[in-house]
């Protein structure tokens, strides 16, 4: 048995069909068995709890061989990063109690900084919290997400991506979520360890290889186009961040063009993409005109 947060989530989803697809059987937390209804027609055990519970956290956590973990997603967070100071602190409570013979916690490519990251600062404390844990543990750092590009399906009729990757021809990494809940489920199942492994997971990709992959699927000439800078802050609004609140956006997209998600951090295994983002467009268009 399993446990598996954010199962309603892309990453959660995938690392519970890989692990049901491997006949294992999956537990997960949730706030809202009716946005989990489906999980459970397929077998898997709903435990009711929240993020910030560390009780409810440690009765999910009863006879598990394993734990996938994760943050909720803060596009606004705190200062001081408290939402995710929270649920970390929850975490490690419940973690330190009943100790599973292993722990996966998805991170992020630059996570091994402690500044200078914006968004990806909580991920950041998540490893730095996560270290003093009895139970082996591994981080999955995980590229951006080709899932971050599906707008373009909307915006790119006139063949025109914009992307906050600059310049466009310049790589980072990225990957699909169906590979990271490919690698979690590996790493749940796999063979045993001791200690702290750390995965940098995905291959380098670079906007404009995106936009062109994009073109592909919707068989026209798609260009990425990066937004100027002074222009970031009112674009994050239109997608739902408070006026004068999306600095922690912004500094992330500015460390994503710094370098700063590469891969060949020190101390680091790497596990390549198998999923090329053409093939995350044409899932999503083809779910879409089903």
């Amino acid at each position: 048995m399993f446990l598996i947060m954010g199962i309603t989530g892309k990453v959660g989803g995938a690392t519970a069909r890989h692990l049901l697809d491997r006949g294992q059987k999956v537990r997960a937390l949730v706030r809202d068995r009716t946005k989990a209804a489906s999980w459970a027609s397929h077998g898997v055990e709903l435990v009711d709890g929240d993020w910030n519970d560390a009780a409810a956290i440690e009765r999910a956590l009863d006879g598990v061989d394993g734990a996938f973990v994760m943050l909720p997603a803060v596009w606004v967070p705190s200062p001081d990063f408290k939402e995710a100071k929270g649920v970390i602190a929850s975490y490690v409570e419940a973690l330190t109690k009943a100790a599973p013979p292993r722990v996966i916690a998805l991170s992020s490519m630059g996570a091994n900084r402690t500044n200078g990251l914006g968004m990806i600062t909580a991920l950041s404390l998540l490893e730095q919290s996560f270290r003093d844990l009895a139970s082996p543990v591994a981080f999955v750092r995980a590229g951006g997400f080709f899932e971050n590009f599906l707008y373009g399906l909307h915006v790119a009729q006139g063949g025109t991506l914009p992307v906050y990757y600059d310049p466009t021809g310049r790589k980072s990494t990225m990957v699909a979520t169906n590979d990271i809940g490919a690698e979690v489920a590996a790493l749940l199942t796999g063979p045993a360890w001791s200690g702290h492994r750390v995965i940098e997971l995905g291959s380098m990709f670079s906007a404009d290889e995106v936009a062109a992959q994009l073109g592909d699927v919707m068989q026209r000439d798609v260009k990425a186009f990066a937004v100027p800078r002074a222009e970031w802050p009112a674009a994050f609004e239109q997608f739902g961040i408070p006026k004068g609140q999306t600095g922690a956006a912004e500094a992330m997209f500015e460390a994503v063009n710094a370098g700063w998600m590469d891969l060949g951090a020190a101390g680091t295994e790497h596990v390549a993409g198998r999923t090329p983002p053409r093939d995350v467009f044409a899932a999503a268009r083809q779910a879409v005109t089903a």
